[in-house]
């Protein structure tokens, strides 16, 4: 495997999954004018991104080193954690405020409501953690200290890497306060543990969490 297709694979399914939202103002406006629901627009994204993970699947060394079991609980609580700072009543100019956000019962029967539902909260949960992760922790955290960053071991990230990595990670999120928070919980855990698969379970339990969270209280800003 080259540097390059290294880079792509763990580049090209994060970027995908960003054009998709730079882009969701035209490609609403698109289906509008071909009378077709709006929300398959998130259908299509994730398929388009599985599909790209999918095809590089092999490529993704660090997920075929098997994690120890009692490993997850910590990644469990590290989740658990980043899920409830998330949910603060953060002020405007820390990214909180009303922001509309994606309510899957609007227009809808309980079944598809219930379906829309689903699909949201999978992606969030499933799909999200394991394209984010090889991004930011596995690719971005290491590239800043190593170009060849497949050589550099979790452990030996610096604190540089370590904090400018969760920096960007906090300006892709609207709340970022609260991004930069879960990007230092999960760098944390890459560094710990010395397996993705730690950091992707902590992702998943938080945005598996949030999901339910959206989905009993209504505060669809989250999504």
């Amino acid at each position: 495997m080259t540097f390059d297709r290294a880079v792509l694979a763990r580049a090209l399914p994060f970027a995908i999954f960003i054009l998709f939202l730079a882009f969701h103002q035209p490609l609403t406006q698109l289906f509008e004018w071909l009378m077709l629901d709006v929300k398959w627009l998130y259908v299509i994204r994730i398929a388009a991104v599985a599909a790209i993970l999918v095809y590089f699947w092999r490529d993704y060394s660090e997920l075929k080193r098997k994690p120890v079991l009692g490993d997850f609980l910590y990644a469990g609580i590290a989740g658990l954690i980043v899920f409830v700072i998330w949910i603060f009543p953060y002020p405007t100019w820390l990214g909180g405020g009303d922001t509309q956000g994606f309510n899957p019962l609007t227009g809808e029967t309980e079944l598809s409501a219930f379906f829309w539902m689903s699909v949201r909260i999978s992606g969030a949960a499933l799909l999200v953690p394991v394209m984010e992760e090889l991004f930011w922790r596995s690719f971005i955290m290491r590239w800043f200290d190593k170009e060849d960053f497949l050589k550099l071991l979790p452990e030996k990230i610096s604190g540089y890497a370590y904090v400018g990595s969760a920096c960007l990670f906090a300006i892709e999120h609207h709340l970022w306060l609260a991004g930069l928070f879960a990007g230092l919980v999960y760098g944390e855990l890459y560094k710990t543990y010395k397996n993705l698969w730690i950091p992707v379970f902590a992702h998943a339990m938080t945005n598996g969490l949030l999901g339910i969270y959206v989905v009993t209280t209504g505060h669809w800003q989250y999504w």
